[in-house]
């Protein structure tokens, strides 16, 4: 542990002063979210390319798309679980209106995304890990995995009628009344 009075080394300061560029810069982006999933699509295919260039690293490529299926996942899914113990989603028009609240937040979820998509774009530079696997059997493990995994997520959806996504605030014609007093 280092007293008061020492000073930082070079590296403590310049990796400081990176780690604050970075965080600036991410609270910089959050408010523009097309351009961040842009920016994300694109990385992707830059890495999907880079995979189908070099013909290999399926492994990686598998263990993306299950951490992207995995981040996806917890998009979807409320913070709360309706199905144990606690407060539950309104079940009647009587009960209060209480939002969706996802258990990843659409920044977290974009964040979390493009680190592990840079990490295995990094680890296509290394050969230790382009394990020899039939990529075909992967494939289709993967695709019925998600199929699985989504038609157990939208019944979830379905059974607690909750949906993960909302298009903004309802906004009404003008000169049209939203409700009627009655005196």
């Amino acid at each position: 542990m280092k007293a008061f009075d020492e000073k930082p080394t070079v590296a403590e300061v310049v990796s400081s002063g990176i780690a604050q560029k970075l965080q600036q810069l991410l609270d910089r982006s959050t408010v523009h979210i097309l351009p961040r999933w842009l920016g994300f699509a694109v990385c992707l295919a830059l890495y999907g390319l880079r995979v189908y260039i070099i013909q290999g690293w399926f492994i990686v490529t598998y263990g993306l798309g299950i951490f992207l299926l995995n981040n996806f996942i917890g998009f979807l899914s409320p913070q709360i679980d309706p199905d144990g113990d606690g407060p539950l989603l309104p079940t009647s028009t009587g009960d209060n209106f209480k939002p969706f609240s996802r258990r990843v937040p659409e920044f977290k979820f974009w964040y979390t995304s493009i680190k592990g998509v840079c990490t295995a774009f990094f680890m296509t530079f290394f050969s230790i890990f382009d394990v020899p696997v039939f990529w075909p059997i992967l494939l289709v493990y993967f695709f019925a995995l998600f199929f699985l995994t989504m038609k157990r997520q939208i019944k979830h959806m379905i059974k607690h009628e909750y949906v993960p996504w909302s298009w903004g605030k309802k906004s009404y014609a003008p000169g049209r009344q939203v409700h009627k007093i009655r005196k």
